[in-house]
């Protein structure tokens, strides 16, 4: 087992999960098994209860953890199946060692942050190598180099690295080299001060990934190898892409990362075969379509709010060698200035999921437009929920028709919290969650899509369409296309006559991957293109 570790200095946010991502892209096409985690300095036992204005997406795992969004990253670049056990935050390690020492498993001891903490930190990279029988470990450490709540975590590695033995342990570190404009040059000294930084620390790192705008050139790769005491070779620029990140793993290949990574761990791989990926490249730079989709939320200002969504929006345009244009609107924009005016000129239409009342009534708008104007629809989670509501008031007439959600005393409440959860109290982790089989009907547009009769989708949500409602629903042209094995929860909806209006109860932008986009995707973009040739003059 070879063990990589994957700091961050200077700034966040510079792509060390993309970085491990990519690499473990490398590796993996060496014909290597490779298998990912992540470990999180906040003492939140997990994303789940944090805002999207705080922490960005919570990516949802088959067994429902939910998760740092880096795991997306992880497993939209590698074949890796991922658990709760590849997500690791302090919350969980504080949690564990107070539950030891209240059960009395430190007695005699003061508890301590060494060796117990550590040594937490420690059982789970070993747990996880048990469990993956990979070849490769790839451990990213969240937060930047020199934060007092990532300090546990940098000690544990160390300790971690001692114990492994020289050949099995690999630092990465990825830094930030600015470029001053007024003086018209990159600056190397942030780099220096968070490499001194670290071995301050006790760490090394073997190799320097440098995030930069512009090019390194012979020069300032020898001042930071001097400096930072790494080979010359060993300074990798990480330069911004030009047209997505999945240019990352090409790059770094380039760069010849994964050769040093085998060199320094004694690894006897193959050179990656990266034509695949060369290809999605192709398709994403010089697309033979284009589409232009709205997406419309209520976290929009925020990059990493719906991360997975529209990472999975391309990967549909790259199933049909499709550029996607992707218009971001604020669901309240919609209520301001109403659908006609915000959504004219769009290929498709696409409501992600979310929580709260805030830009409701927009997104319904926004539903109404794309049915009564045949323009592609594709609901997520409370984009499903959105779309019955719409029907509800504008096709069955059913007046102030809602979700409980929002409307405790609305005299039609079509969407309803689930049974099981009305008893549930502590808002961490209780929502329905993790993959779950859904069965679909025989000739509908979502089977034909699916090419299956049973599928297994990732959830997130307490609340479910109210099947009181079913039969109107049905009556109405409204298909439920896709429900729980035994019929009791509805998992997706469509409409007769109309291009394409589908909605799922669950989140397949989680399922998505460039080399393998999900068939939902791939269909919304296909109808998406189909509306504007066949859209009458």
């Amino acid at each position: 087992m070879k063990y990589i570790f994957v700091t961050g200095g200077v700034v966040s946010s510079l792509g060390k999960g993309l970085t491990a991502a990519s690499l473990g892209t490398l590796l993996e096409n060496r014909g290597l098994k490779v298998t990912l985690q992540k470990f999180d300095p906040y003492l939140n036992v997990d994303p789940g209860t944090m805002s999207p204005f705080q922490h960005g997406e919570v990516y949802v795992l088959d067994d429902g953890a939910e998760t740092d969004l880096d795991l997306g990253h992880y497993e939209r670049f590698t074949s890796t199946k991922l658990t709760r056990m590849n997500n690791l935050t302090s919350g969980q390690v504080y949690q564990t060692v107070l539950n030891n020492e209240r059960e009395g498993k430190y007695l005699g001891k003061t508890v301590q942050v060494i060796p117990h903490v550590t040594d937490e930190i420690q059982n789970r990279i070993h747990q996880i190598a048990e469990l993956s029988k990979s070849d490769v470990l790839i451990t990213e450490i969240g937060g930047t180099t020199g934060d007092i709540e990532g300090l546990p975590f940098l000690e544990a590695i160390r300790e971690f690295a001692l114990e492994a033995g020289h050949g099995n342990v690999l630092f990465i570190h990825v830094t930030y080299v600015p470029f001053i404009k007024a003086a018209g040059e990159l600056k190397t000294k942030p780099t220096q001060q968070s490499v001194a930084k670290l071995r301050e620390i006790g760490i090394t790192p073997h190799l320097l990934v440098c995030r930069c705008e512009h090019p390194l050139d012979k020069e300032l790769r020898q001042k930071i190898s001097m400096f930072c005491n790494v080979p010359y070779e060993a300074v990798i620029e990480e330069k911004d892409v030009d047209h997505s990140i999945y240019e990352v793993p090409l790059m770094l290949q380039r760069e010849r990362m994964d050769d040093l990574v085998c060199r320094y761990l004694h690894l006897d791989a193959p050179q990656a075969e990266m034509s695949h990926w060369q290809d999605i490249i192709r398709k994403l730079i010089a697309p033979q379509h284009r589409v232009r989709i709205g997406v419309v939320g209520k976290y929009i200002e925020l990059q990493d709010a719906y991360k997975s969504v529209y990472e999975a929006i391309i990967h549909g345009g790259v199933a049909n060698d499709c550029g996607v244009e992707i218009e971001r609107i604020e669901s309240d924009e919609i209520e301001k200035f109403g659908a006609d005016k915000v959504l004219k000129g769009l290929s498709g239409v696409l409501v992600p999921g979310g929580f709260g009342e805030r830009g409701i009534e927009g997104k319904v708008q926004a539903a109404r437009y794309c049915r009564e104007h045949q323009l592609p629809y594709l609901g997520l989670c409370l984009g499903m929920q959105i779309a019955c509501i719409e029907f509800a008031r504008n096709v069955l007439k059913l007046e102030k028709a809602h979700s409980t959600e929002f409307d405790l005393d609305t005299p039609h409440p079509v969407i309803a919290l689930l049974d099981a959860q009305r008893k549930v109290s502590k808002k961490g982790g209780t929502m329905r969650l993790g993959a779950q089989p859904c069965q679909l009907v025989m000739g509908t547009k979502a089977q034909q899509l699916y090419g299956a009769f049973v599928i297994n989708e990732r959830h997130r949500h307490r609340y479910e369409f109210n099947n009181a409602y079913r039969e109107k629903f049905e009556a109405a042209g409204m298909i439920f296309s896709g429900t729980s094995p035994d019929g009791k929860l509805v998992e997706l909806v469509e409409l007769k006559d109309h291009p394409f209006y589908m909605a799922s109860q669950f989140h397949p932008e989680f399922l998505s991957k460039p080399n393998k986009p999900h068939p939902m995707f791939r269909g919304f973009i296909a109808a998406c293109h189909n509306h504007i040739h066949h859209r009458p003059l």
